[in-house]
Order: structure tokens, then sequence, then C-alpha cells
């Protein structure tokens, strides 16, 4: 029975994945991007340096504890916990086995569109957010979609939002993110991956339940470490292959215009799978205008929503021109010049030994030896799939209280607790590709509501751009 309907179901969310991923939501992603970029004066550029310099001007693993809430970088850090995930690994990997090294262009242009769209995210958020009896912060696009639209039509679209994003992100995503820490675990260590789950589960289970704040504590700390790792495995790689840097950067920007020269086809087919294919990877990675981060952004201590704003912009510069392009480099410097066993493109019986899951590791095992390889990447995932989790947790729980807790929070706090970590013990034990395309779905569909409403609020949000409305924004109970 079950696989019956597994059976009819698959095909039929996959082709809506393809539909929605393909064709509305690039094109209403980059729509916001562009119409932010324009209306705000680019403010990704004009603001850039002032985000910089209040990510990382006061910079420290050990912030204060707060009453309520978080420090500005504890909510950035909490943000790009969420952002970076295995897409950055596994994603990057994915757009350029797909759609080449040119594909990381179009990624980069995303990235630089999607800072205007994550501005006003970070922006609406502080306006918008709530403070309850007990001095709890409750932010995020349930709460700017209702201030956006009144009446029915907002209730509508901030509870198809919320269901979507807790089904996403909070429960089936946690379980995607668990997977990929138990599979590589027990690829590169051998431990068993349920094994994994328990001791994923039980840390987890303490960060939950220690609340906003505990969990503010262990992603100021996690974020810095996780990234300096990363980037110090990345550097060693791109040392030892320095002398093909210059052919790797130069095949970034040839291929974005010439695809058809290294993954086949005629140029127009060509030139649209890498466009759409950096497209969808970049929007995903970054997650800008999907109305994930802007609760973590709706966390922080400040009275000025422009503060928040800029710094949320710095989120989307560390996830895609950092992170993800340092992987992306890894990959093409060992796989794709001169020398690599892709240097042809992806084509012959290359493509019976690597693919997405597997790239990043040969990449890096060209370098350190498959072995280590194989372990520093499955360490550096279990880094990203981890914080993503927490991050992803905390999105779930703000809108199952705005659904359903607004009588009693803890007890719903509670019942959700539980059920997302039997969701992420489940994910370390069993794959599901139905599970997993939900996943997917309900994650495309969540973007809809939130991009109807960013539209909607331009004003608001133009007006704190242009510094037209400075004065400060108390919380409202």
């Amino acid at each position: 029975m079950l696989e019956s309907l597994e059976a009819t179901l698959y095909p039929i969310v996959v082709n809506i994945n393809n539909y929605l991923s393909s064709y509305i939501l690039v094109f209403l992603l980059i729509a916001v991007g562009l119409w932010y970029s324009i209306r705000t004066r680019f403010v990704q550029v004009r603001c850039f340096g002032e985000g910089m310099r209040k990510v990382f001007g006061n910079l420290t693993l050990r912030g204060k504890k707060h009453a309520s809430g978080m420090s500005s970088f504890q909510a950035l850090a909490t943000a790009i916990a969420a952002q970076v995930g295995t897409g950055n690994i596994v994603g990057s990997a994915g757009a350029i086995l797909t759609g080449g090294p040119g594909a990381i262009f179009w990624m980069w242009i995303i990235a630089f569109f999607g800072m205007a769209t994550i501005y006003a995210e970070a922006t609406l958020a502080i306006k918008t957010r709530r403070v309850d009896q007990e001095g709890n912060i409750h932010g995020g696009p349930v709460y700017y979609i209702t201030t956006a639209f009144q009446g029915a039509f907002g209730k509508f679209l901030a509870g198809f939002f919320a269901v979507a994003i807790t089904l996403a992100l909070g429960f089936m995503g946690c379980m995607v993110q668990s997977n990929s820490i138990g599979s590589t675990f027990q690829t590169a260590f051998g431990v068993p991956s349920w094994v994994v789950g328990i001791v994923l589960v039980v840390i987890c289970a303490i960060i939950f339940l220690g609340g906003v704040q505990r969990l503010a504590s262990v992603t100021e700390k996690i974020v810095p470490v996780m990234a300096a790792i990363f980037l110090l495995g990345g550097l060693v790689v791109l040392i030892a292959r320095i002398q093909y840097l210059p052919a790797t950067i130069a095949m970034i920007f040839q291929y974005a215009f010439q695809p058809q020269a290294i993954i086949g086809g005629g140029f127009g087919a060509a030139l649209k799978t890498a466009i759409s294919q950096g497209a969808k990877r970049g929007l995903f990675s970054n997650e800008a205008g999907m109305g994930s981060t802007p609760h973590a952004h709706a966390q922080a201590n400040v009275t000025d929503p422009h503060d928040q704003g800029v710094v949320a912009m710095v989120g989307v510069f560390i996830d895609t021109f950092v992170v993800l392009t340092l992987n992306a480099l890894v990959i093409i410097s060992t796989l794709y010049t001169a020398d690599g066993p892709l240097a042809g493109g992806y084509v012959g019986g290359v493509t019976e030994v690597l693919d997405k899951t597997n790239l990043a590791q040969t990449a890096f095992g060209t370098v350190m030896g498959a072995g280590l390889g194989a372990k520093f990447v499955a360490i550096c995932l279990f880094f990203f799939a981890f914080s993503t989790v927490l991050g992803w947790n905390l999105f779930g729980k703000i809108n199952v209280i705005y659904l359903f807790g607004k009588k009693s929070p803890k007890l719903c706090t509670t019942i959700y607790t539980v059920v997302a970590l039997i969701f992420i013990f489940l994910g370390t034990t069993m794959s599901n590709d139905l599970v997993w395309e939900l996943t997917d779905m309900f994650n495309n569909l969540m973007v809809i509501p939130n991009a109807i409403a960013l539209f909607a609020l331009t004003s608001v949000v133009v007006r704190v751009a242009r510094r037209e409305d400075p004065d400060s924004t108390p919380l409202r109970r």
C-alpha cells in the first residue's frame, strides 16, 4: 500500500519541483533581487563596507547572554548556520557537473542581487517582529506577510508559509541534513549511521531545550570554526594547485558564455543549462528570498532595521562568495584542468565514477590523498549539516508557535522538539527519495508568499535603505 502510494506520488512531486524551480521560482527570486537592487540604489554596493564593519569590527565568540533575542552577530551566525549547509558542497558540485564551471559565474550574479533581497527580508523582520508576555521575540515572514495583507488573505498566506517551512525545514529538511551526516560518517570512518543518529539527537536535544540563548551561544562559536576549517583545507589544495588557478578562473568566465564547449549540445541549450543551474543552486544555497533567515535576523537586539539589513548581506557574501566559491575552485582546479579527469567534460566512463555526492571528496583527495580527502569532507559536511539543523529547527519552531502555540507556547515547543528529534534520528537510518522530493517541494512553495509580501512592502524597505526612516523601532507587544 505504502509502496504503491510512493510510486504514484514520486513522479508527480518531481514534476512539480522541476516546474517550480526551473521556471516560476528562478524568475520570481531574480525579479525580487533586481527590483530591490534598483529601488534601494544598490544597497549591496553602497553599504557593503558598513555591513563588514558591523560584523567584524566587534567580532567575538563569547557574546553576552541576553534577556531575550540575540546579539546582531549571533543572529547573523544563526542565519549563516542555516545558509551554509550540504548545498555548499554537494549543490555547487551538482551545478558544475550539469552546467559546467561557468555555472559558478551565474551563482555570483544571483548572489549579488540576492544581497539586496536579504537586506529587505532582514529589515522587514526587525520592523514587524513581536515580543510575548515572557519577553520572547517572534519574527519572520508570517509577521510581515500579515502586515502587508490585512484580513483573511494575509492570514491564509502566512498560514501557508508557516506550514510549508515547518514541513520543509523543521521536519523533513533536518531529516535530509542528518542523512548526509550519517552516510558520510559511515563511509569515511566506518561508524554505523544509527550510532551517529543517537549522538546527534542527544546533542540537538540539549541545544533545542536550552532555547534561543543556548542556540545563539552554539552558533556564534561553531560557524566561525567550521568556516575556518573548510577555508584552511581549501587553501591547502589551492596552494598545491596554484599553477592551475589562472586557468581555473578563466574557465569560470569562459564557460559562463561558451558552456557548449564543456557540457556539449547546442549553444542555446547549453547556455540555458549553465544559467539555470547557477541560478537554482545559487538561490537555494544563500536562501535569499526564501523566507528562512529572516527568523534569525528578527532575534537581533538592534533598534535600527538598517543595521541588521546590512549585516544580513554579509551572510550571503560569506555563503556564496567565500565558502561556495572556495569549494568550486578546488573542484575545477583539480578535476577540470588539463590533467584532471573532467578536462574533456562530464562524459564517457567518468560519469560512472564521479557524481555530485563524491565530487568534492575526489577533488580534495587529489591533494590530501583519497582517505584523508574523504574524511576532511565528511567532517566539514558534519559541521555544515549540523549547523543547518540548528538554524532550521529554530525557524520551524517560530512558525509552529505562530500556528498552534498562542495559548500554550511551552507545550507546543516541547511537542515540536520531540517530533523534530524523531525526524533527525530517522534521517540517519533511512533514505526515502519521496521525502527528499517533498522537502524540495515545500521549500519551493514557501518562497511564493514570501516574495509576494516582499514586493508589497517595497516602500517600507526603501525608506529604511534611503535613511528616510532612521528612527528606532521598538518591539511590539
